[in-house]
């Protein structure tokens, strides 16, 4: 191949992938490299399916077949050969101890600390993304220098992110229903738990202020939603399905309309971005994705996680892994 490509993979949730894309994005650019996202793995879209472009109306024109059989150099070199492979199948194929272990992400990954990587094809991935592996390369280059990181994903997200038509209308359509002042929850309840007492508790503070306020609620648990619409008037939300067991919905082995769940997800995400007011816990990469794209400014966010010793360790040791 001619052209040098950064090859984006996602794994994880919606939140994870969109943030971690972003990154490789930013990496493509300081490098000088066209990017391409794979998402085929199965998790949002039918196995070997791109989920991304069917997902988002996207400037990225180039296909990841153009490079399943390139025969060039790759970097990392465990990926030569294996290029169509999701980065779950390398892991399992190759490291399988290692699915929740840093290794994964440093043995199956460009090293984003150097630009000047000589392979044609440069594969990039990660769980969480690496903003500050990028910093003192976005230090020095005048596209991003000076700017705040906020900002800069927010360009990225508008450029990269743009959801299909019908994820649109449908957030439009809440949105408009809802009106300009509602408060916007985000309760992820199945494979992870942030403290729902605690989110119950802030959002009746919130509404002893103004007890008319229309509630936006985006959980992945069907539980949590029904107790809350009995609980809370003026409360909304979107139809989707919800696993009556609790398990973890957006998997590659679920048996679900993937496509239709991902644009569910996403207009989840759009309509709280669109909210006046976000209860979250900062655990969520999902609900970090919404206050990117709402702009949002610290005194709109009530993070219930804010003083959690074992979150603040924990997000620490990911920002530094």
């Amino acid at each position: 191949m001619r052209q040098r490509v950064l090859l984006i993979k996602g794994k994880g949730g919606l939140g994870n992938r969109i943030l971690s894309a972003v990154c490789g994005l930013i990496y493509a650019d300081l490098a000088g490299r066209t990017p391409i996202i794979d998402w085929r793995d199965g998790s949002y879209a039918p196995l070997g399916d791109n989920a991304y472009p069917l997902l988002f109306d996207t400037p990225i024109v180039q296909t990841c077949a153009a490079t399943d059989t390139a025969a060039c150099p790759v970097s990392p070199a465990i990926w030569a050969g294996h290029l169509r492979c999701s980065t779950q199948e390398m892991i399992d194929n190759f490291m399988p101890e290692a699915h929740s272990s840093p290794k994964a992400y440093r043995f199956f990954c460009i090293n984003l600390e150097t630009l000047d990587v000589p392979e044609d094809i440069a594969v990039y991935w990660s769980y969480l993304p690496k903003f500050r592996r990028l910093s003192k390369h976005m230090y020095r280059d005048p596209r991003f220098s000076g700017r705040p990181l906020a900002g800069i994903i927010k360009e990225y997200l508008d450029r990269y992110f743009t959801p299909n038509d019908r994820v649109q209308g449908e957030v439009i359509r809440l949105s408009t229903q809802m009106g300009a002042d509602a408060i916007g929850v985000h309760i992820r309840y199945t494979d992870r738990k942030i403290p729902l007492k605690a989110v119950l508790s802030t959002l009746r503070k919130r509404l002893k202020q103004a007890p008319d306020t229309p509630i936006f609620l985006a959980t992945d648990n069907a539980k949590v939603q029904q107790t809350m619409k009995i609980d809370f008037a003026n409360l909304y939300h979107i139809q989707k399905y919800l696993p009556a067991n609790g398990e973890r919905l957006h998997w590659p082995a679920t048996d679900i309309a993937k496509i239709q769940e991902a644009e569910n997800a996403m207009i989840d995400m759009w309509v709280l971005s669109r909210c006046v007011r976000l209860i979250y816990s900062r655990q969520s990469t999902f609900s970090q994705t919404s206050a990117y794209l709402g702009k949002m400014h610290s005194k709109q966010l009530d993070d219930v996680d804010r003083y959690s010793s074992k979150v603040l360790l924990k997000k620490l040791i990911q920002y530094y892994a």
